[in-house]
């Protein structure tokens, strides 16, 4: 006599069955991380270069007539250089300010991710890989506070 074979699931428990598999909760690992940092940092940063331009044409709407006014617009001696001019432009609510906050995040975000890296070696306990991304995120800073424009 040989066992009767097993009926397969109804459609109702397989539907709680793939629920569960699907609550189940993902480890951060340091890929995942990395990439929410960069994912993170690119939508901050694309969402305050569209919000300064949406401020900065919806309170000059004569830019999209005027060449004139679009080329005061993109002058160079009209935009923030100076980080104080960039937080004191975003606290006035300033489109132009926006723009170049937004354009900064974008460029700190990979030192951002070259210190979150430094911190996940670290952690790991992986001393060749955290000597070297040491040297690079010192670099990185020794170049940001060397460099400057005129």
């Amino acid at each position: 006599m040989s066992p009767e074979p097993a009926e397969p699931p109804s459609p109702r428990e397989t539907t709680t069955t793939t629920a569960v598999a699907q609550d189940e909760v993902v480890p951060l690992t340091p890929e995942l991380l990395i990439s929410q940092l960069l994912r993170g940092g690119v939508l901050l940063s694309l969402s305050l270069v569209t919000c300064g331009m949406v401020m900065t044409f919806f309170r000059h709407p004569d830019y999209f007539s005027s060449s004139d006014a679009l080329q005061r617009l993109t002058s160079p001696d009209d935009a923030p250089h100076q980080l104080t001019d960039v937080f004191e432009g975003v606290m006035a609510v300033r489109g132009q300010s926006f723009v170049m906050a937004g354009l900064l995040v974008m460029i700190t975000v990979p030192v951002l991710r070259v210190a979150l890296s430094l911190g996940i070696f670290r952690a790991q306990k992986d001393r060749t890989f955290a000597a070297i991304t040491t040297g690079v995120l010192a670099l990185l800073l020794l170049a940001f506070l060397l460099g400057g424009v005129e």
